[in-house]
């Protein structure tokens, strides 16, 4: 009998030594795991698309050759991060990062975010093509769609995308897509144009806030100039409201669409469209381009004043006239300054460059 209780004792006690090294074991085996270095000697990205587990996520790390004993992260996850939502997007890693400083940014779901700049200005083409070269960003809408079917794709009850989307610098993280920076920028849109509109004045020649967007989008065309702003708007509404054309050359060059070369000439001004608001009365069918909001307010809060034209200086700024006699003589002189190699007028820089000049 008493050879069976020592024997007892002894099995029990080697079971104890047993258990006591496995979970020394396991404890310096997770420690190390945990403390190890990504294998990595610069910069990198760990992608985590739609659908990935953690599992998933740490044996393509190993596979990679970036951590060791993938197995041992995952317990740890399951154990101790259990009620962590693994946040689809692409994180950054660091060289000296440890395992344990990943597990970390997982849990923070601190994902790197990309932007791209949709200018002010821009028509919508311009919109599509700086989206379809943003890095990252998944291109749902087919080049080879119109501008009105990519409305339909958008789901968006206007016809004519031309103005409806607001020029931001917009952030995005991996999985999105080009459909949603637009319905982003479409909204954005909608709030600023009916801020600016809650903030009219009255007696404006204009009925609808549509009507100011086409106003600010000629605005926005015709100067980058931001104090100007108010003053061109002031123009046209003078104009508008003595029943007098608009004669703004950007409609003119929206109208020509792809048969714009980098110049107007005076049969261009005398050729119909539905933009030529040399042979057009009142606004044009829609807005040429994104107006922002400097434009939009200028557009409902025009300054007030007596000027009715007004003329490139070539620098980006512009003369303001009351007169015709006055305008054409302030025409006559800046139009010799055309000829000088650094003549510039108002459009932003990826436009050519137009005389602006209200006639």
């Amino acid at each position: 009998m008493k050879w069976f209780i020592r024997f007892l004792i002894k099995t029990i006690v080697l079971s104890l030594v047993l258990l006591v090294g496995v979970g020394l074991w396991g404890y310096y085996t997770l420690e190390s795991t945990l403390n190890q270095s990504l294998q990595i000697e610069v910069a990198d990205t760990l992608d985590v698309p739609p659908g990935s587990t953690p599992a998933r996520v740490f044996a393509s790390l190993e596979q990679r050759g970036v951590i060791e004993r993938s197995s041992w992260v995952r317990r740890y996850w399951q154990w101790q991060m259990p009620d962590t939502v693994l946040q689809v997007g692409e994180y950054r890693l660091t060289p000296g990062m440890t395992v344990q400083q990943l597990l970390a940014l997982l849990q923070r779901g601190e994902v790197i975010q990309r932007s791209v700049t949709l200018v002010e200005g821009w028509n919508f083409s311009q919109f599509r093509a700086a989206l379809a070269k943003a890095e990252r960003l998944q291109h749902s809408l087919s080049d080879e769609l119109s501008n009105e079917q990519v409305m339909a794709e958008l789901d968006l009850p206007e016809d004519h995308p031309e103005g409806l989307f607001f020029p931001d610098t917009y952030l995005y993280t991996l999985g999105m897509s080009d459909r949603d920076i637009l319905l982003r920028a479409h909204q954005r849109m909608q709030q600023e144009l009916e801020a600016a509109w809650a903030q009219r004045v009255e007696g404006l020649p204009i009925e609808t806030p549509y009507e100011a967007l086409i106003l600010a989008s000629i605005i926005e065309k015709e100067t980058g100039v931001p104090h100007e702003r108010g003053e061109i708007a002031g123009v046209f509404t003078r104009r508008l409201q003595k029943g007098m054309r608009l004669q703004t050359d950007p409609t003119v060059i929206y109208g020509m669409g792809e048969g714009w070369q980098g110049n107007i000439r005076r049969s261009d001004l005398r050729r119909p469209t539905p933009y030529n608001t040399y042979t057009i009365d009142g606004l044009p069918p829609t807005p040429i381009a994104m107006p922002g909001r400097d434009s939009l307010l200028a557009a409902v809060n025009p300054t007030p004043g007596k000027s009715l034209f007004f003329v490139a200086r070539g620098d980006g700024s512009h003369v303001f006239s009351e007169t015709l006699q006055q305008h054409n003589s302030a025409v006559r002189h800046y139009q010799i300054l055309r000829r000088a190699p650094n003549y510039r007028s108002s459009p932003p820089p990826a436009e050519p460059a137009d005389n602006g000049a209200a006639q």
